[in-house]
């Protein structure tokens, strides 16, 4: 085996659910704290990607009692457990640092909605 399969084998990416900006993530990192080690979630709207590989990163933004809060997470960090998505949420660009400055239900991202393809759509019953 030569030294970048080895390197690239070291560094493997995790294997994460497909999320993208807009989409509202639950993340679990793990935090030590006077030699123990627990989870603590951190869920929020995905605000930025970027990057791509071992070296990718990822913004999620929350308002946490009247103050926003932005965490940026290195996707293949060991200190991040997993990613859940809770909602995918529809958007047209790809950086939403907008949010930023909006407030209330304003600062809200569009659920997307998936629809359905005819052949995963019910069958139809004759003569009804």
């Amino acid at each position: 085996m030569d030294k970048t399969k080895q390197v690239k084998e070291k560094h493997k990416t995790p294997e994460f659910p497909k999320f993208g900006t807009g989409d509202t993530v639950e993340v679990h990192v793990k935090i030590k704290e006077e030699g123990k080690t627990r989870i603590q979630v951190f869920e929020g709207v995905v605000i930025k990607r970027k990057g791509s590989g071992s070296q990718a990163t990822f913004t999620v933004r929350r308002v946490s009692y009247g103050e926003g809060v932005e965490r940026t997470f290195q996707l293949c960090a060991p200190s991040i457990e997993k990613v859940k998505i809770k909602k995918k949420g529809s958007v047209r660009r790809a950086k939403l640092y907008y949010l930023r400055k909006r407030k209330g239900k304003k600062s809200k991202v569009e659920e997307k909605i998936e629809r359905q393809t005819p052949s995963d759509a019910l069958p139809r019953t004759e003569g009804a």
